[in-house]
């Protein structure tokens, strides 16, 4: 059994969302939450808001145990990216690229049947 949640348009850039979806690739459901939760990069709460999302799917949707869920996939592909601009001096001015990202979890039954 495999479920997956998404979430699209968050605002923190791809790079930054990589480092953290790094540090719970693999790991038991439980454990991810708790690396997440003490983690102080901005990304952390969205990603933990996605891992969350996914166990309510598994739970109201396919009747699993949370407990026994793994991450099997885990990943950041780039989202829109917004551009604005900043006066500088002499009437010119800077582009500046406002990014943004796509996370997608799956979950997994640990229980092989």
């Amino acid at each position: 059994m495999e479920v997956s949640a998404t979430a699209k348009r968050l605002r923190v850039s791809p790079r930054k969302a990589r480092l953290v979806v790094d540090q719970v690739r693999g790991k038991a459901v439980s454990d991810a939450i708790d690396i997440l939760s003490f983690s102080t990069q901005k990304s952390a709460p969205l990603v933990r808001k996605v891992l969350e999302s996914a166990m309510a799917n598994a739970e109201n949707n396919e009747g699993a145990d949370v407990d026994d869920l793994k991450i099997s996939e885990i990943y950041v592909n780039e989202g829109i990216t917004v551009k604005r601009v900043r006066p500088r001096a002499r009437g010119r001015a800077d582009r500046i690229f406002k990014r943004t990202c796509h996370v997608t979890v799956t979950l997994t039954d640990t229980v092989d049947g």
